[in-house]
């Protein structure tokens, strides 16, 4: 296989050491064939990989992480300045580790159980096998001293696994997705063994700081860590910071602090769009295609059971119903990325979804307007940025969202400071965007007549709501949180070899 020009033997790499190691259930880069056949490889899309590609590149790291493609062993490679470690999943492993115990245990566990997590032994027991897979191979590629970062709750293991083998390293932790108070939490059988697991962490961030305390709270009562008497010299004021003194059959005690790190998204390339004629003239002719109405809705997810779509679809429809919104001045555009398809409850899901979508423009729809046009679709970031562009109204109803990165997408396209956020306190990005029309999204009348004040709020009043959201998106961009939280790593490392 190709990989690329610039990619390095495999015996270069087998003997290569790394002072930064970035650890994830998926590598940065995604496997594309060209119309010839050729094989090569291109940076994967997202929020991560774009906040710590120039971290990656200028400390010469490594990336630890899961191809894709299962039964299938790949050397190292290097590419785009970052060196790659792949790490092979069987089809077993991607059954039981990832599709089983990371999203269909952990992932309604840790969003409040809205749907019903499975217990399985051997889910647990695949999981703990992986993980130590990808703490190995961490372990293999830090040089003496090094900084390992480990990313979400697929990798929960992985901390106290790597620091057994590694005591010498510093360790970060982020979970990328909300923490469960602990109530919720200690339904799961293995709850001790995954806190001890994310104990081993020197630094362990989350989305918000309720999430931290949710933490905090459980490991406390259900391991033996206990709150540290005194903090390291190196702190941020409580609530978002705290520290725990960690025993708990580890090489050396430590301490492991616990802290919100709001993420963010790359504002310049949203923005830089978002003034691109090409883009703009996008968004005009979607109104077009939509007849042009008064006010354009737009919901932007995952299929899934998370994000709320059904309770702003039966929002929109008794809006319709009362008369409040007609498909003569009204049309929502719904996106709904696909999404574990297969997996029943969210098959299950999308056929509720569409017949929901296709009773409501049963309903209401006449020959020349429809009222909701359903696109189960994944979209580049370009014609996403013209949807934003299109949409006069965000509806962002989740459930319960770790950050919900479309919220903060929406409000940076906005560069003429128009438009509307209707936004779940449920998310972590209500926590930041306190100008959005914050609402429940489980009570539908309140969420009704958001949507209305939303639909009907003044231009000077949107303006000025706009223009506080962007300030502070603007202002805290995703790079500004990979360098907020390796910072503090790196303070926290200085402060425990001041110590030793």
């Amino acid at each position: 296989m190709s990989t690329e020009d610039n990619s390095q033997t495999t015996e270069q790499h087998s003997s290569r050491r790394f002072d930064f190691v970035v650890v994830a259930n998926r590598l940065p880069v995604d496997r594309v064939v060209d119309d010839d056949g050729a094989l090569h490889w291109r940076r994967s899309p997202g929020g991560l990989v774009t906040a710590l590609a120039p971290v990656m590149q200028e400390a010469e790291g490594a990336w630890v992480g899961w191809h894709g493609a299962p039964d299938e062993v790949l050397d190292p490679f290097s590419h785009d300045g970052t060196d790659i470690v792949p790490v092979p999943l069987s089809s077993d492993d991607v059954k039981l580790y990832y599709e089983g115990f990371s999203n269909a245990t952990l992932w309604p566990l840790y969003h409040d159980v809205i749907a019903r997590p499975e217990f399985h032994r051997t889910w647990w027991d695949a999981y703990r096998k992986v993980n130590r897979r990808f703490a190995e191979a961490a372990a293999k590629v830090a040089a003496e001293g090094a900084t390992v970062w480990v990313q979400d709750y697929q990798l929960q293991l992985v901390p106290r696994l790597l620091r057994q083998i590694r005591p010498d390293v510093t360790i970060g932790f982020f979970n990328h997705i909300p923490f469960p108070p602990q109530e919720i939490f200690a339904q799961l059988p293995w709850r001790r063994e995954v806190l001890e697991g994310l104990l081993g962490a020197d630094l362990v961030g989350f989305q918000r700081s309720s999430d931290a305390r949710n933490f905090l709270r459980a490991a406390t009562r259900l391991t033996s860590a206990s709150l540290a008497r005194t903090a390291p010299s190196v702190r941020t004021p409580l609530p978002r910071s705290q520290t725990l003194s960690v025993d708990t059959a580890l090489p050396t005690a430590h301490q492991c602090v616990a802290e919100a790190y709001p993420i963010s998204i790359e504002v310049s390339q949203i923005e830089t769009l978002a003034r691109d004629p090409k883009v703009v003239e996008r968004a005009r002719q979607i109104r077009h295609e939509l007849g042009n109405p008064r006010t354009v809705l737009l919901g932007v997810d995952r299929l899934d059971y998370t994000k709320g779509i059904r309770h702003r679809l039966k929002a929109y429809e008794e809006l319709l119903k009362d008369g409040d919104l007609s498909v003569e001045d009204a049309c929502l555009i719904q996106v709904a990325s696909p999404s574990r398809e297969q997996v029943e409850e969210y098959r299950l899901l999308r056929e509720e979804i569409e017949g929901t979508v296709g009773h409501i423009n049963g309903a209401f729809d006449t020959l020349g307007r429809t009222a909701v046009r359903y696109l189960h679709h994944s979209y580049p970031v370009e014609e996403m940025v013209a949807l934003y562009l299109a949409a006069d109204v965000l509806l962002v109803t989740a459930l319960r969202d770790g950050m919900n990165l479309v919220a903060k997408e929406y409000v940076t396209a906005r560069v003429d400071n128009t438009g509307a956020l209707v936004l779940s306190e449920f998310t972590g990005a209500a926590d930041q965007l306190k100008q959005a029309f914050l609402i429940n999204p489980h009570d539908i009348d309140g969420l009704k007549a958001a949507i209305l004040a939303a639909t009907r709020v003044s231009r000077a009043e949107a303006a000025r709501r706009m223009r506080s959201m962007r300030r502070h998106v603007i202002t805290h961009d995703v790079r500004d949180w990979s360098a907020a939280f390796l910072d503090r790593l790196d303070a926290l490392k200085n402060s425990s070899e001041k110590t030793a």
